[in-house]
């Protein structure tokens, strides 16, 4: 399934490809010519029929399917709102992800809820958690007393026992505990599984970004247990300014998610 954050081709400030990494994706946005800042003040309003409007100079932002950016609450639309005011001479998409998961939400998910919530689910059948490294023993031990209470919370939660493997030979979950897994997202609404898809892409994990959906971990926890391995590596080794540069922007990219979902 292609990357659910798309934007329309015919719209410049929005023109993207297919690109299910979210950093890659921005890259490419910003290498193309982008459009310059046109209005001078940003406001947000309530909406009658629900939700906050944001806008323009007065005028409502539509989204690149010409509909109206309409979130349901208020500190979303703040927070695309203050995405807007930090552009200067020119509106770079890459520096706004609210926006961007704004758009795909309106343009997007609410249309193909199923589909999206579907293609979340996949990431249970192969999940970072359950993969663990053979050795050394201290990584071992800290992948086990970190990622061990996740499994066994979401058995206790949705019924779910999920299989661990050690080193990169493929675990065949049970397909039972996968669609337990699944039928968690059914009630959600769509703001809440756009950000839930963005944070499980971004994690590789569907049980660490379930733990963050429901109160189980917060943020900056849910961002330590899906990089424990690479944590690991950097201690060894340590990190060059590229993977400092992509892991922060990776890390705006999770926030974001996390609003969405409301934690």
């Amino acid at each position: 399934m292609r990357d659910l954050l798309w934007y329309d081709p015919s719209t410049p400030v929005e023109a993207e490809v297919f690109e299910p990494d979210p950093v890659k994706r921005a890259q490419a946005a910003m290498r193309k010519d982008l459009p310059k800042r046109f209005w001078k003040e940003v406001s947000v309003e309530a909406v009658a029929t629900g939700g906050f409007r944001v806008l323009l100079d007065g005028r409502g932002i539509k989204t690149p399917g010409k509909r109206d950016l309409v979130p349901p609450r208020a500190d979303l639309a703040e927070a695309i709102a203050a995405e807007w005011r930090r552009q200067r001479v020119h509106v770079d998409p890459g520096t706004m992800p609210h926006t961007r998961l704004a758009n795909s939400v309106i343009d997007g998910v609410s249309e193909r809820f199923a589909e999206v919530a579907d293609d979340a689910a996949k990431y249970a059948a192969t999940d970072l958690v359950c993969y663990r490294a053979e050795g050394p023993e201290r990584l071992v031990e800290r992948q086990t007393a970190a990622w061990d209470p996740l499994l066994d919370w979401i058995e206790e939660t949705c019924g779910a026992r999920l299989l661990v493997a050690e080193g990169i030979v493929h675990v065949r979950q049970d397909g039972e505990g996968l669609a337990a897994l699944r039928r968690r997202l059914s009630s959600w609404d769509p703001w809440r599984l756009a950000g839930f898809h963005t944070a499980t892409t971004l994690t590789g994990s569907f049980v660490v970004a379930l733990a963050l959906a429901e109160g189980r971990v917060d943020r900056d926890a849910a961002w330590a247990l899906a990089h424990l391995d690479e944590d690991w590596n950097a201690e060894l080794w340590g990190r060059d300014d590229e993977a400092v540069r992509r892991l922060a922007f990776r890390r705006v990219e999770f926030d974001a998610a996390a609003a969405f979902m409301g934690v």
